[in-house]
């Protein structure tokens, strides 16, 4: 379902988005990439080999299809269309399983197998230990999902991000929190990276702004069935609002647990669990007060139709969270090397760092110093009758 009540720059943009890849390939390179000996294991006369590390097994693994499908309806249109001076893209995905171990083993197979971009990342415990292997190899990364701060504080110049940080998606919360009338907040994470960072960086900025009193502020063991101790924490701590910045699993059996114990404020999801199996897991009757942070999707965005019915043609299913992002990872590298001329490492790093209002779902791309974007572009969700997240507020006003 198409929503409405999007910024007029985010719905003036997707078009734009779409017709950007077959731009980008007609604009055409100095000098160009046919000839070249650029190195790092690429050939010059072959095609420009992409990475992507996604889950693709364990718990995570819905997300890790949504991405690939993603980057390869980019990867097709280019190649579609041209390709980069003559020579097709091929997107190259390995599985991280959203582990740190893996992720090692299946980076070191990328570069392996001879690429010169990656275009993946979706859990940041697993992308963090990728960063050095990359960067050591020459790999230029463009990370879809995955938005740890502690990706932008490993300080590396070949690293950039298209989802908004975990500093970004704290303020989207804080916002909604002070929105709603929140006076105390309980905050919940599941000892990953990514979510005590986000857990971090929300209690950091509501102690900063004064405002709310955070009356709990609590890890809880991943993988439990039965999380009565830290339910019990949050009753006796009496929030009037509940934020949980984990996966979906525990987060969803927390809120039903919750709820069992007589809580009935709002509870405020990170973008983990921005999913329809938390309602699965849930159960019915118990998403009633569930709201997520969350960059929008593809059916929360006017004017996307004409990519949404492209990706299920070509997929035989509708897209899902971070399927545009992943999308949009291969359209920004591939701009960059396009204007670079070059899969060079510093040229393309240059490039990227070049690109000032390159249209992606989520706005006009101008990548900050760091690598970030310059806004985290971030609404709130909730779940919808067939258990989908849907817009709820687009934190604009």
């Amino acid at each position: 379902m198409t929503m409405h009540g999007q910024p007029r720059a985010a719905r003036a943009l997707v078009p734009l988005a779409l017709a950007a890849t077959a731009a980008l390939i007609l604009s055409g390179c100095a000098g160009g990439l046919g000839g070249q000996d650029t190195g790092g294991g690429d050939s010059a006369d072959g095609p420009i080999k992409l990475g992507m590390l996604a889950p693709f097994s364990g718990s995570e693994s819905a997300f890790g299809v949504y991405m690939e499908n993603g980057g390869q309806l980019a990867v097709d249109e280019i190649n579609a269309a041209g390709g980069i001076d003559g020579r097709e893209l091929e997107l190259i995905t390995e599985d991280d399983a959203c582990d740190a171990t893996a992720s090692v083993a299946a980076a070191n197979k990328l570069v392996t197998q001879g690429i010169v971009a990656s275009v993946g990342g979706y859990c940041s415990g697993a992308t963090l230990p990728t960063l050095p292997i990359f960067n050591d190899a020459g790999i230029p990364m463009v990370i879809p999902a995955a938005n740890s701060n502690k990706l932008v504080d490993a300080g590396l110049d070949t690293v950039f991000l298209i989802n908004g940080t975990g500093t970004q998606q704290a303020a989207a919360t804080l916002k909604y929190a002070l929105k709603s009338g929140a006076t105390k907040v309980a905050v919940l994470n599941d000892n990953t990276d990514y979510s005590k960072d986000l857990a971090t960086s929300f209690v950091n900025q509501a102690t900063e702004d004064g405002t709310l009193e955070i009356v709990l502020d609590q890890s809880v063991t991943p993988g439990e069935k039965d999380y009565s101790a830290n339910v019990n924490n949050v009753m006796n701590a009496n929030p009037d609002f509940v934020v949980w910045t984990g996966y979906y699993q525990e987060g969803a059996l927390i809120t039903r647990q919750l709820i069992d114990a007589g809580y009935t404020g709002p509870i405020l999801v990170g973008d983990g669990s921005v999913d329809k199996k938390f309602a699965e897991i849930a159960g019915p009757g118990y998403t009633d007060t569930v709201v997520g942070t969350f960059t929008q999707t593809p059916d929360m965005l006017e004017g996307a139709g004409d990519w949404i019915a492209s990706y299920t043609e070509a997929f035989g299913a509708d897209p899902g969270p971070y399927s545009t992002q992943s999308y949009d990872a291969v359209r920004v590298m591939a701009e960059a090397i396009s204007n670079a001329g070059s899969t060079e490492t510093d040229a393309v790093v240059a490039a990227l760092r070049e690109l000032d209002g390159f249209p992606i779902f989520s706005g006009p791309l101008t990548f900050t110093e760091e690598g970030t974007l310059s806004e985290g572009g971030f609404a709130i969700v909730q779940i919808g009758p067939d258990g989908t997240f849907v817009l709820k507020d687009d934190l604009q006003s």
